[in-house]
Order: structure tokens, then C-alpha cells, then sequence
């Protein structure tokens, strides 16, 4: 909170613990506009009118009077759930993440299918960490990091000679040009 707002133990809107849950996300490393939130009611809670508060934190009379209404009416606890700007950022542990499951069959973790997509990534993702983002998102991601979740020559190069390594080899001769199949026992 900023200097000279004094906050009293004893509040008009706040239960003590509403008071003490916003006094220990206040030591949370916040954005300053989650921050603001807090010390609105905070301090409407210790007396203080919407003028003084909007004067004190430097914000818009809307923005006080919505987060005063939220600490009258008993849900000062949703200080953070009305999110800002723009989604969750990817972090270094998404993208980290996203790599090594591109880089691995979804079969590997479970799945039925062979080839990851992008919208299989995302769900995976989202369900691991907690970040949703687009499909085409997802597929720019892998781009920037020079992965596809496309067949590529070298895939496709890769099950050929898988196919020529297998043991079963059926020709089929009485077509015009011969066709061999080949058959693994995975």
C-alpha cells in the first residue's frame, strides 16, 4: 500500500479473514492493476471514501466503486478472478513442454493415435498446465521452434525403411507394375 493510508484492524465491510487474505496477497508478487484491486477495498474496508481512495492509488472512480460494491457485498475473495489484458501468457515451461511432447509420440502418454495435433497438443497442455491458447497458436509455436506436427520427408522416409525392414513381404504380381506391401508386427 502506498505511504500515509492507514488500514485499521477493525474494517466496515470485511470479514477478518477477508482482511487477512487480502493483507497476504498484497506480499504476492501482483500486476499492478491486481494490487490496486486489493488496496481499494482494503481501504474502503478502513473507512476511507471513493474520492479519497481514487486521489490515494491514483485510479478511476468506475474502478473504485465496482471494487468497493465487491467488498460490500461479501467477494473481496474475487479480486483476481476477473482477468485483464490479454490471456495467460506462455511461459518457458509451456514451450518447454510443448517441444518435448512434439517431439515424442502422443502414444508415449497415453493416447491412441500415432501423430500429435495441434489441438490434441493444446488439450494435453491445458489439462497439464492450465494454459489454453489456440490451435493456430499451438502451430505457431512449433514453427518459431522449427517442429510440425505434418508428416515431414524425413517421417515419411523414416517408415519406409521401417517397412523394408520388416520380415513379411507380399508381391503382388498379375497388375501391370508390381507392388510389394510390407507388413510390421507392431
Amino acid at each position: 500500500m502506498q505511504e500515509g493510508i492507514a488500514v485499521e484492524n477493525q474494517g466496515h465491510y470485511l470479514t477478518a479473514f477477508e482482511r487477512k487474505l487480502l493483507h497476504k496477497s498484497l506480499k504476492a508478487d501482483l500486476r499492478p492493476e491486481y494490487r490496486r484491486r486489493i488496496e481499494i477495498m482494503l481501504l474502503a474496508d478502513a473507512g476511507q471514501s471513493q474520492a479519497q481512495i481514487c486521489e490515494a492509488l491514483l485510479c478511476a472512480q468506475e474502478t473504485a466503486r465496482y471494487w468497493i460494491t465487491m467488498a460490500q457485498t461479501g467477494q473481496a475473495h474475487k479480486w483476481d478472478e476477473r482477468p485483464m489484458g490479454r490471456p495467460k501468457a506462455i511461459n518457458q515451461q509451456y514451450l518447454e513442454r510443448l517441444k518435448e511432447l512434439a517431439s515424442h509420440s502422443p502414444r508415449d502418454y497415453g493416447y491412441a493415435f500415432e501423430r500429435w495435433t495441434a489441438q490434441w497438443l493444446g488439450k494435453h497442455l491445458a489439462q497439464e498446465l492450465g494454459i489454453k491458447v489456440s490451435n493456430y497458436h499451438i502451430t505457431r509455436l512449433l514453427k518459431s521452434m522449427g517442429l510440425s506436427t505434418r508428416r515431414t520427408s524425413k517421417t515419411v522416409e523414416k517408415e519406409i525403411k521401417d517397412a523394408k525392414d520388416c520380415s513379411i513381404t507380399i508381391t503382388i504380381s498379375s497388375l501391370l507394375l508390381p507392388l510389394s506391401l510390407f507388413f510390421c508386427g507392431n
